[in-house]
């Protein structure tokens, strides 16, 4: 029997088709009214812009370079600004025969005839061919009227106001601040083309380089009509330029000065931290150089003489300079004995003068070679014995002393805004293993007691080291950076604090640093004489050259620059530390006696007022009260 038919509701398909109807009519009437309006604003509201650029394509894009922002130290003292210079400029577009052009502006200026090559590398710069290229900076009134004059015979040369980078401070913060230069061909391809159109330098080094997407701003835009020979007529549009941020550093100018002439003419670097914030106060490496120099690119011969002077202007010491830190080490290696249990505070050795591993011969001498006798680790630091730190080492082992080192920031970078800090090297069985493809050896573990060997350090990781003893192993990393734009930096990647099973192990080590500088056999009690304040410091003089066994150093048979490194770190007030000071003196061979005195001259200068009286604020109330810490 077949199925009966389902019968067709005409009018329920009558309104669905209806709807559909309406519908697609409604989206006509939408694209319609849109393709209309649009229409009418291009041809009515932007007809006058529209109808200039259809016009033998004479609107040009140009750029608006952003002024770069002002560095100030912590004080508002302005470290970078910005000076209005009248500069030479060339346009690719309008200049024609650039050669040509560029002959002629040497002839006119009398220019040596090298500088048409620097004209030429100039001119690769830019992006477009519409884009102007600085030739020259900061005109004289004379070759301003010189160009004016002949201005038909220089097609596409022009005369223009434009902001220059400037260092008012000169020298005293080149490698900390460091400076901008010339965008050279590859950084030209690797920076975003439109953010920088228009602009002519960059940061090269220091804070302009770490910061340079702050500093540098957003471009602004102008559209405008020009001439059959390149002249502007109009603007159609303008967009403005965003100037960059201001950055606030934490050094403060004063400081920066005195410790400058606390380190005189010597090679050198010198650190101050506030401990509690790991603000960088000042930073100094000698010498230095003026990086105003570098701004609108720096003549060949003043940077062959800065690239080849043998005392190295150029290179930062502070945070790259690599070092052995010799017996500034010792108060961290304390700290690895006695958190590990390897001693405790009353744990004697004897002194002979040298010390020897089990069933070996050679003798690793004490830098009192007629020996201390029985010293404990007050008497070890106080009189900086090698013996008992030949001795620790030896019992911590290199892996332990490896671990307890890097806990304290040795082989690693340990700051927030310095690109340039090199890492150093805590080396470890694997390295050597890596490296040198040998096995480690029990003597190398005792000679890292007294920072020789293989370790190499930074100034600014001896002054972080120091800081977390000041600090009872509270972390906070070194920046130069106070604010930016009103905004203090933030540590993203905060470093794990070092907490002891003993917290008072901090207090022994601070009490031992004291004994340095204020016990009548303290090796740097000189250093201390006449302080208002109680000082918790550590010397350190580290070879340079090896010396055989059995041979004394002889400063007279050593050429100068193959003698001892002198070193220095310390904090004050000992109590409350509100700075922690680390220097080091190239070729300076005794660290308590040449390195402690401009610790002393430097804390003097943060810590005292005008009258050299201790400033109320530093004056605690624990001095009268140094108990001597557990035993």
């Amino acid at each position: 029997m077949p199925e009966p038919i389902p019968l067709k509701d005409h009018e329920s398909e009558k309104r669905l088709v209806n709807k559909r109807l309406i519908a697609c009519a409604g989206l006509v009437l939408a694209i319609s009214c849109a393709l209309i309006g649009r229409m009418y604003f291009l041809q009515v509201t932007e007809f006058d812009y529209n109808s200039t650029v259809s016009e033998n394509n004479r609107v040009h894009v140009l750029p608006i370079p952003p002024e770069r922002g002002f560095i100030y130290d912590r004080n508002g003292v302005l470290l970078a600004d910005n000076q209005p210079s009248f500069n030479m400029t060339i346009t690719r577009e309008r200049a024609g025969d650039t050669a040509k052009v560029l002959d002629s502006v040497i002839s006119i200026l009398h220019l040596p005839v090298e500088d048409r090559a620097v004209f030429a590398k100039a001119m690769k710069q830019a992006r477009h061919p519409f884009d102007p290229s600085t030739l020259l900076y900061e005109l004289s009134e004379d070759q301003i009227a010189l160009l004016a004059v002949n201005q038909f015979r220089l097609p596409g040369i022009d005369v223009e106001a434009q902001f220059v980078r400037h260092y008012p401070q000169g020298d005293h913060f080149a490698h900390s601040v460091g400076y901008v230069g010339r965008i050279n061909e590859k950084e030209a391809k690797q920076l975003d083309a439109t953010q920088y159109r228009g602009t002519q330098s960059i940061g090269k080094t220091g804070i302009e380089r770490f910061y340079e997407n702050e500093l540098h701003g957003k471009v602004g835009f102008e559209e405008v009509e020009t001439n059959a020979q390149g002249r502007v007529m109009r603007v159609l549009r303008h967009t403005d330029a965003v100037a960059g941020k201001n950055i606030v550093l934490s050094l403060d100018i004063k400081l920066q000065e005195a410790a400058e002439e606390a380190l005189g003419d010597r090679r050198g670097s010198i650190i101050a931290l506030d401990p509690k914030t790991g603000e960088v106060l000042a930073m100094v490496s000698k010498p230095s150089f003026d990086p105003n120099l570098f701004v609108t690119g720096i003549s060949s011969r003043d940077y062959s003489s800065l690239r080849d002077s043998i005392d190295k202007p150029l290179f930062n010491r502070a945070l790259r300079g690599l070092y052995a830190p010799g017996s500034t080490i010792k108060p961290e290696v304390a700290i690895a004995g006695l958190d590990s249990g390897v001693i405790s505070a009353s744990t004697r050795v004897f002194d002979p003068g040298y010390f020897q591993l089990p069933n070996v011969d050679h003798k690793y001498r004490n830098w009192n070679h007629s020996g201390d006798g029985w010293v404990d680790l007050n008497a070890a630091i106080m009189r900086s014995n090698d013996t008992y730190f030949y001795d620790l080492a030896s019992k911590l082992g290199i892996d332990r002393m490896h671990d307890y080192m890097a806990e304290f920031g040795l082989g690693q970078k340990v700051s927030l805004d310095m690109f340039e800090e090199s890492s150093g090297l805590m080396p470890s069985r694997e390295w050597k293993r890596s490296t040198r493809r040998q096995a480690w050896f029990p003597g190398e573990t005792v000679i890292l007691g007294i920072g020789q060997g293989y370790m190499q350090v930074t100034p600014l990781q001896l002054a972080q080291a120091t800081a977390l003893i000041a600090n009872k192993g509270v972390w906070n990393r070194p920046h130069l950076a106070k604010t930016v734009d009103g905004t203090p930096p933030v540590d993203e990647h905060p470093i794990p604090n070092l907490v002891l099973r003993d917290p008072r192990d901090w207090d022994q080590v601070n009490h031992a640093m004291q004994l340095v500088m204020h016990d009548p056999r303290g090796i740097a009690r000189a250093a201390a004489q006449g302080v208002q304040y109680r000082i918790a410091g550590k010397s350190g003089t580290a070879q340079v050259v090896a010396i055989k066994q059995g041979e004394r150093y002889n400063r007279l048979k050593t050429a100068e620059r193959n003698r001892d490194n002198a070193l220095f770190v310390g904090f004050a007030p000992a109590e409350d530390p509100q700075i922690v000071i680390s220097v080091m003196i190239e070729n300076g061979e005794a660290g308590g006696r040449v390195a402690g005195p401009v610790v002393r001259k430097v804390m003097d200068a943060w810590l005292l007022d005008n009258q050299g009286v201790l400033k109320p604020q530093y004056a605690s109330p624990q001095v009268k009260a140094h108990t001597t810490p557990h035993v």
